[in-house]
């Protein structure tokens, strides 16, 4: 058996899981790792130029493959400014393992220099967390926190690793588990048979049904046999943000997004529904408005893996724990039965109701204005790239716009923070992609405010050859505090206006890539061609969109899920 510090077994043992990049930092309590990276070798180490882009970035290539982000930063400021890109991931549910140095064990206490509570600090945002207390830990520790990031619900997990725990002078036994057992953490993914079955049956007597699949569809890479059964029983099918591309978007059967920015046809379904088949979905406040007008006539069923989210929002009236992939499973080998599968309801009325709700057409906008609309230019990078592009995005109406108007067909193609909600995620998030899909074609869809909280990774992709697409929906707002402030406190804008603005082509040319500034309407198709027509570096285009453009549908706030806004309300 080979003998291997500390150090060297933290990059042994992630070599061993199959970690391919590891994003990260250097700094003083990880230095010894860091040499054994170099030493080692056989992982590509990304070097960031902020930690808390270093974990979107890990988040992003998670998201869009399934496996575990991995990120390694140093003490102190270190751990501390990656705790918003845990905190993102957290509440996406996102696999991710950060590794975090920490001073020596026998400093721990005593405010040393950059010392901090790592486990402390972040125990409300993470799923677990270890500190290394012996470095014989490190193999079985760095397994335990794969195992547990991408089970279950899956989640980041961070090790807290002291400085004397990786001494590269003291060698000890090497050899990494092939499985590992924790008798406290045995998530349960089969889910009850007479719960399934007694759903299915609730389903198929239900005259008014509504399929409402979420993030743990596509967390759970069960998509196709969720299409299946939305197929074999013609089921009206909306989605939640983080489950848009878990059902086509382009289908005749999707009703498009819910919520507070959801479709006209998709929330009154919602809300007339007298049965609700909720899929990996938490019935978040985003998606329900006012919880005391929820859905009146409607019974729940709530599959989810993680039990305590059944109930936690909306009662379940019939609740299956269990994974998604398991209990479409059941449904699926149920409806062999054709006499089960003959006693559906017709659903003919249901659809012409839904059909009268689609002819009011919500998604319309002024295709005649000499303004250039966000709208259009969603809908042009849709037809560009026709529909088959990764596309990561920061937070706010630019989020919005894409989440209606670029029809997702497949899932692990829409990378945004949904849960957190955190400017500065696009452009590290779509980083992360181009790593993990490297020809394929990687939009960041952003902002002119929220591009700036992390605009300093334009380095990090001169450096590694990332050439993604960058598209600023550039309003001179924080556009989305300004609705709110147009819509609730009578157009009274407080702090919104983005007085100082760089010109983003020539900072984008700085750091050694291409800007394109679109400034008319007329220009936009041409442009946006001339920027996916560059394949070898990254093209930041600057779109200078109608200041005035609001988010619509809207629900009205504390309302059902029917009363909504379909453009903006007349003055008084």
């Amino acid at each position: 058996m080979k003998k291997l510090s500390g150090a060297e077994m933290v990059v042994q043992s992630l070599r061993d899981q199959g970690v391919k990049f590891l994003f990260g930092y250097p700094g003083g309590s990880v230095l010894d790792i860091y040499d054994a990276i170099h030493t080692l070798g056989g992982i590509e180490h990304v070097l960031v130029r902020h930690e808390q882009a270093a974990v979107h970035m890990a988040d992003g290539y998670a998201r869009s493959t399934g496996e575990v982000g991995c990120v390694l930063v140093t003490s102190g400021p270190g751990a501390t400014n990656a705790i918003t890109g845990i905190a993102t991931a957290y509440a996406d549910s996102v696999p991710l393992v950060v590794l975090t140095g920490q001073v020596p064990s026998n400093l721990i206490g005593t405010d040393a220099f950059q010392e901090c509570d790592t486990i402390g600090i972040t125990r409300p945002v993470v799923k677990h967390s270890f500190i290394i207390q012996r470095p014989e830990q490190i193999p079985e520790i760095i397994k335990k926190a794969f195992y547990i990031a991408s089970t279950g619900r899956p989640g980041p997990v961070v090790i807290d690793i002291p400085k004397d725990m990786v001494n590269p002078a003291n060698k000890y036994p090497y050899e990494y588990p092939k499985e590992v057992s924790l008798r406290s953490y045995n998530p349960n993914s089969q889910g009850h048979k007479g719960q399934i079955k007694k759903a299915l049956k609730a389903l198929l007597v239900a005259k008014k049904p509504v399929l409402y699949v979420g993030g743990g569809v596509v967390i759970n890479n069960s998509s196709d046999k969720v299409r299946q059964f939305a197929k074999l029983l013609n089921l009206p099918v909306t989605s939640s943000l983080m489950g848009l591309g878990a059902y086509p978007s382009t289908d005749r059967q999707f009703l498009g997004m819910l919520g507070m920015h959801g479709t006209y046809e998709a929330n009154c379904a919602m809300h007339d529904s007298d049965l609700i088949l909720g899929v990996g979905v938490r019935f978040d406040d985003r998606t329900t408005n006012n919880v005391k007008k929820y859905c009146p006539h409607a019974k729940i069923i709530q599959i989810d893996i993680d039990p305590t989210s059944i109930s936690k929002n909306i009662p379940a009236a019939i609740p299956i724990v269990g994974s998604v992939d398991n209990v479409f499973s059941e449904f699926l080998a149920l409806l062999q039965d054709e006499n089960l599968a003959k006693s559906q309801s017709d659903l003919t009325e249901w659809w012409q109701q839904i059909d009268q709700w689609k002819a009011k057409k919500c998604l319309e906008f002024d295709r005649t204005s000499k303004e250039i609309k966000p709208q259009a230019v969603i809908e042009t990078i849709y037809r560009l790239t026709k529909g088959d592009a990764y596309i990561a995005s920061d937070v706010g109406q630019h989020q919005m716009f894409v989440a209606l108007h670029y029809p997702f067909d497949e899932p692990r193609r829409w990378i945004n923070s949904g849960g957190a909600g955190t400017m500065g995620f696009g452009l590290p998030a779509a980083i992360g992609v181009k790593f993990a899909h490297p020809d394929s074609t990687v939009v960041c869809v952003t902002g002119d405010g929220s591009i700036q909280m992390n605009i300093q990774e334009l380095s990090t992709v001169k450096q590694y050859d990332t050439p993604v697409v960058i598209v600023s929906l550039n309003n001179r707002f924080l556009g989305m505090v300004k609705q709110w402030q147009d819509l609730i406190y009578s157009g009274r804008h407080s702090q919104v206006y983005m007085n100082s603005l760089p010109d983003f082509t020539k900072l984008a040319e700085a750091y050694g890539h291409v800007g394109i500034q679109i400034n008319h309407a007329d220009e936009l198709e041409e442009k946006l061609t001339q920027a996916f027509a560059i394949k070898d570096k990254l093209v930041f285009v600057d779109v200078l969109i109608d200041a005035t453009e609001n988010v619509y549908p809207m629900q009205i706030r504390g309302g059902a899920m029917n009363e909504m806004l379909l453009g903006a309300p007349e003055k008084e």
